[in-house]
């Protein structure tokens, strides 16, 4: 058994040496740490129902995180509206969007948008290789929302991690956090884990089967827990979630051209779906109740074991 262990640490070593090569590291400290953007002069609502509608409620506004390639267009969507509950659309108001990120002196201003009648903005933005905070200032009462736009050279080393049931103890855990009040538990090593692929140098991408609107509490976990809150895609709608998953899986892949060469999960929709996009077996962890299922490799209980047997032992991505 011993021996059986030790040759699946070596396996995994040489499978990460194997697809390491050099490039540009994730230069994540700059979007961490913004300097404080110059607000621009509060403008009022267009709209007289908008007035009413932040009067009474909460924004609950949200950007999709974007990751690209070098050399090609982003688009980064924002989305705009107020209740935790009723997530009522902003529509027909003018945002002001602005980034900050790797290499950069300070935020600089993309323009300004107008929301559509699902209170979304599209803006476009050509960004050399880096990590990247956008913020997205609504005119009419200054409520602010930031996301972040990752540029990668091809072949950028990834881990991948779904969130509920695999960082979190239990898929039924983001319930209390939307509702404001529980936060969920992480499960022991969870947080050492990702930091640890962070620190070596790896890319980080959170493909979630968490709706949408549940971004604002998801960010907020993160942050609680000490964890980088991006990149970070959830679930644009009321879609089958294997789908969903292998749907942008091979985006990342095969457009965006990523590395993916190690992917966690803990449901049979995160296997099926990492089966699909063509994740090596070999280097796909379940975590739970279908742990090692279909021919995954089984984490078993917590993170302990599995960081200090695995992770520690990965290399560093050869990266400048």
């Amino acid at each position: 058994m011993r021996y059986r262990f030790k040759s699946l640490v070596i396996i995994s070593m040489m499978l990460f040496a194997a697809n390491t090569l050099a490039g540009s590291c994730p230069d994540y400290d700059p979007a961490q740490n913004p300097p404080n953007l110059t607000m621009p002069d509060k403008e009022g609502f267009r709209k007289w129902q908008n007035i009413w509608l932040s009067q009474r409620y909460k924004p609950y506004h949200m950007i999709h995180d974007s990751i690209a390639v070098t050399g090609s267009t982003a688009v980064v969507v924002g989305k705009f509206d107020y209740d935790y509950v009723l997530h009522k659309d902003l529509e027909g108001e003018d945002i002001k969007v602005y980034i900050y990120g790797t290499d950069m002196p300070d935020w600089e201003y993309i323009g300004e948008y107008r929301t559509n009648t699902d209170g979304k903005i599209n803006v476009s933005i050509d960004q050399g290789p880096g990590e990247y905070r956008v913020r997205m200032v609504v005119l009419g009462d200054l409520s602010v929302v930031d996301g972040y736009l990752s540029v990668v050279d091809p072949g950028r080393e990834t881990v991948l991690f779904d969130v509920d049931g695999t960082l979190t103890l239990g898929d039924l855990e983001v319930v209390g956090e939307w509702l404001g009040i529980d936060d969920a538990d992480a499960y022991p090593y969870a947080v050492q884990v990702v930091n640890e692929y962070i620190n070596k140098g790896y890319q980080i991408v959170y493909l979630t089967g968490r709706s949408y609107w549940i971004t604002e509490a998801s960010r907020s976990w993160f942050d609680n827990q000490g964890l980088l809150p991006w990149h970070y895609h959830s679930k644009p709608g009321s879609i089958d979630t294997e789908q969903y998953k292998t749907d942008y899986l091979n985006y990342l892949i095969n457009d965006v051209g990523l590395n993916i060469v190690r992917a966690y999960g803990n449901a049979s929709t995160d296997i099926a779906a990492y089966e699909s996009a063509g994740i090596d077996k070999a280097q796909t962890f379940i975590i739970g109740s279908n742990a090692g299922g279909r021919g995954t490799q089984a984490i078993k209980g917590d993170y302990s074991k599995h960081y200090a047997d695995i992770v520690l032992n990965t290399p560093a991505v050869n990266c400048h």
